[in-house]
């Protein structure tokens, strides 16, 4: 089986390693460019590249996901994963897979759609979360659902880190159990509810004040 990677942040570093561990190697990666960090304006690396270049993977950064399209047919994917790249595939693209583009996403769908699905579980003190991998469309986290699992957050005081490390090792079981079962037929996609439909922001600097009216919690 031919898979393509393609993903940024630390969730999808985690989950492209694992890959690596289970001897399910992506022939390749594609991940955001360098971007410059800090007062120096240094260029760091997104972890998903520090990861590929750690397995020897072939990677490519481009600025437009369009830009790598005539790359990913020359593999000959069998299938697309993608874990947090932060884009909106083309139809282009999405089309080039026998067997499609799945989405790995921490949220139980159609439930925080969007960017920030771990912070927003936090923030409005959920007891229970999950991962839903989905096809995906053109359109932000709105795919048919393939298959998910729900997890508890159990500690009240669970952070981010702790929630995030725990969903992306969460996802790469699902996708492992997912991948063979969905290119054998074995798995009929199912429409997301629109009408329980909630979305996500991106975090921004300015969300962390403090309002001192409010409690602790």
């Amino acid at each position: 089986m031919k898979l393509v990677f393609i993903g940024t942040p630390e969730f999808g570093a985690i989950i492209l390693e694992k890959l690596c561990l289970a001897d399910i190697k992506p022939v390749l990666v594609i991940t955001e460019t360098d971007k410059p960090v800090g007062r120096k304006q240094l260029l760091v690396s997104p972890p998903v590249k520090i990861i590929a270049q750690k397995y020897g993977l072939t990677t490519l950064q481009p600025e437009k996901i369009i830009d790598s399209k005539s790359y990913i047919l020359n593999q000959k994917p069998d299938i697309i994963v993608v874990a947090a790249y932060g884009k909106i595939l083309p139809k282009s693209i999405l089309i080039i897979p026998k067997y499609g583009c799945l989405n790995i996403h921490p949220s139980l769908l159609p439930k925080y759609r969007g960017p920030s699905p771990i912070q927003e579980t936090i923030l409005q003190g959920d007891n229970e979360t999950g991962v839903t991998i989905m096809l995906m469309n053109e359109k932000m986290d709105e795919g048919p659902i393939i298959s998910s699992v729900k997890c508890e957050t159990q500690d009240a005081k669970i952070n981010y880190i702790e929630l995030h490390d725990k969903l992306a090792e969460l996802g790469l079981n699902l996708l492992l159990e997912t991948i063979p079962k969905w290119i054998n037929g074995e798995i009929k996609p199912r429409a997301q509810d629109n009408s329980k439909t909630s979305y996500t922001k991106i975090i921004r600097k300015e969300d962390g004040q403090i309002d001192w009216k409010k409690s602790a919690e």
